[in-house]
């Protein structure tokens, strides 16, 4: 019999928790399937991190590197090298934990303490809900509970962020080198599920198909790619953005469970676990963890990637179709796959690009009028990068889909042929003046849909735009007849932008 794989396992929690209790029993659970999958997993093995995330000062850098310190000071073997262990990080966990990575040990050739990173349902590219935690009655609550809202840390999370597009840009860039035995195997684990008790009338993201109630699976996955535009500098080309840069991510574990959702006891893809090992709701789950777990090497991780996929696309198939029984009748929710794109307009000196309207099209004549109808499900502008908009898209939708219907044959959904080719214009402001934007397209094309939309994947959109400076900001002008103009003819007040622009 081969011997027994020792495990040592750290938790990191999500966003705005107080008490260790988050973590339900899934650590009792690890160490009771342990005995009967051959690994050793010992309690005192098993550590729960704490942090503060509801200081309005802290930051997710801050974090970080507290998370550092503690394993230097509290796990002297793990940062001594003579130990790792695997991380199970919840929701912000996963983003702190990955900042962790990136900042400490994806610089150098350094071996990372961390062996495998297991994130549930993390919020790599943030949360639609995170802008709305800054409102009033977020605020309300925390002073209720004699907390602070935690800014620092939801404005890491709002979709947009300057700070998590730097993070995923980079890993999809570099993430390729860090996927090895020695930096760790990164995993992704999220449910699609909505806990109906926990909906929210007054909040629909609570409820949001193509999530778990608070994170998207596209926000959740670290698959996706990076696009950069670039509008043409010259008359002839100053109306047309070119793709200029298209790099897709490494491919990277991601694998949706049945029947979970973000939170609470009865659903939550942690909380809700419990730790005997005849716990069927959580099987799927258990299975998973453990396979993620026994990855040791980078085929065997390709390998679990593959068949991940399949079954994702499997689970999803079987939850395409939700029937919720109501005091009134029966209510049907339909679970598409969805894609998040998150835009980013600056302009070729750099400068972000605040004002604009941004227009999709489609169809053969480039034709705002034939996307199809549900085909954009939200669109969100971050509040402190306002260069940044994210929109969330229905795929399924978008590429055609055949009709939906119910246990009886009827039909709840007409079959939607799709967009078959996407474009984009943007018309920037201001349009006149000293300095200035030209309005700008790329026709729809069938390349540019496949390339801009991926199922549960997010991509990273950014535009840049032409700076146009008038050559009437600066003038040179002669003097007349040896003399000095007089107060009426030196008057450059009124000068007009006029049409023509620096080089």
């Amino acid at each position: 019999m081969p011997e027994k794989q020792k495990i040592t396992f750290v938790f990191v929690h999500g966003y705005s928790v107080t008490n260790l209790n988050t973590y339900g029993e899934l650590p009792v659970r690890l160490v009771n399937e342990g005995k009967v999958r051959n690994f050793d997993i010992r309690s005192e093995e098993i550590h729960l991190g704490r942090y503060i995330s509801f200081n309005d000062e802290v930051k997710l850098d801050d974090i970080s590197r507290a998370f550092q310190t503690a394993i230097h000071d509290q796990l002297p073997e793990v940062f001594a090298g003579k130990q790792r262990f695997v991380c199970i990080t919840h929701s912000t966990g996963g983003p702190v934990i990955r900042n962790w990575w990136n900042t400490y040990y994806q610089k150098g050739n350094v071996t990372c303490p961390m062996s495998h990173l297991l994130m549930m349902a993390p919020a790599n590219h943030g949360s639609a809900l995170a802008q709305l935690g800054k409102g009033k009655l977020s605020r309300i609550k925390a002073w209720m509970e004699q907390i602070e809202p935690g800014q620092k840390v939801l404005d890491w999370l709002e979709l947009g962020s300057d700070q998590a597009w730097k993070l995923n840009h980079d890993w999809i860039r570099n993430g390729a080198r860090h996927i090895k035995p020695s930096e760790s195997f990164p995993f992704v684990i999220t449910g699609q599920s909505i806990d109906r008790k926990l909906y929210d009338n007054l909040n629909s993201y609570t409820g949001e198909a193509g999530s778990d109630g608070v994170v998207r699976s596209a926000a959740a996955n670290l698959n996706g790619n990076y696009l950069r535009f670039m509008q043409g500098s010259e008359k002839h080309t100053i109306g047309k953005l070119e793709l200029v840069t298209k790099k897709q991510s490494v491919q990277t574990a991601f694998r949706i469970v049945k029947g979970k959702a973000h939170s609470n006891h009865d659903m939550g893809i942690i909380a809700s676990v419990k730790k005997g090992t005849n716990d069927k709701k959580s099987a799927e789950l258990i299975d998973v963890i453990f396979d993620c777990a026994g990855i040791k090497d980078l085929q065997g991780y390709k390998n679990l990637c593959d068949r991940f996929k399949e079954e994702t696309e499997k689970v999803q198939h079987q939850e395409k179709l939700e029937t919720v029984s109501r005091l009134l009748g029966k209510r049907h929710f339909i679970h598409d796959r969805y894609s998040q794109v998150i835009f980013k307009i600056r302009d070729s000196k750099g400068n972000a690009v605040t004002d604009f309207d941004l227009l999709l099209t489609a169809g053969s004549r480039s034709d705002p009028n034939h996307l199809p109808e549900g085909f954009l499900v939200d669109r969100q502008r971050n509040k402190v990068n306002n260069e940044t908009v994210t929109y969330f898209f229905n795929y399924d939708i978008m590429i055609g889909t055949g009709a939906v219907k119910n246990e009886r044959g009827e039909t709840l959904r007409l079959t939607s042929p799709g967009a078959k080719k996407l474009g984009l214009r943007i018309f920037p402001r201001p349009a006149e003046g000293f300095v200035r934007y030209a309005p700008c397209e790329i026709s729809a094309s069938e390349e540019l849909l496949a390339a801009i939309l991926q199922p549960n994947c997010t991509t990273l959109l950014e535009i840049v735009l032409e700076r146009l400076v008038s050559k009437e900001v600066f003038r040179l002008e002669n003097l007349v007849n040896g003399e000095m103009p007089g107060k009426r003819e030196g008057n450059f007040k009124r000068v007009q932008p006029g049409s023509e622009n620096t080089d």
